[in-house]
């Protein structure tokens, strides 16, 4: 049997995750959730790996775009993703030419 504290961890987890989207929510029309949106980038994971970066694929440029800026932002913004770099992620539309406006970072 698992302590109440273990089973704690990961309710936290989300709620952390769910209060930092309704905060990027403010202002902007991201209809994903952070882990949809996630997903929907996995084409994109070799682009922004912190130790060995390849340029964008195609099929990473078509989901940026998909995607759209306000959904990329609220990942970039969100919790801390394990293989991500986020200076390289936020570098994305310019290397696929979506023409996004910068994310705030931060808020």
């Amino acid at each position: 049997m698992m302590p109440s504290h273990a089973k704690a961890v990961p309710l936290l987890m989300f709620l952390v995750v769910m209060a930092s989207l309704v905060e990027q929510g403010k202002g902007h029309s991201c209809a994903s959730t952070f882990f949809s949106a996630l997903v929907q980038l996995i084409p994109c994971r070799a682009a922004v790996s912190p130790f060995s970066p390849n340029p964008p694929t195609d099929a990473c440029c078509t989901a940026i775009k998909t995607l759209g800026q306000p959904c990329l932002c609220v990942l970039v913004n969100g919790p801390p993703i394990s293989g991500v770099d986020r200076n390289m992620a936020m570098q994305l539309p310019d290397k696929c030419t979506a023409n996004f406006e910068p994310c705030d970072m931060g808020k």
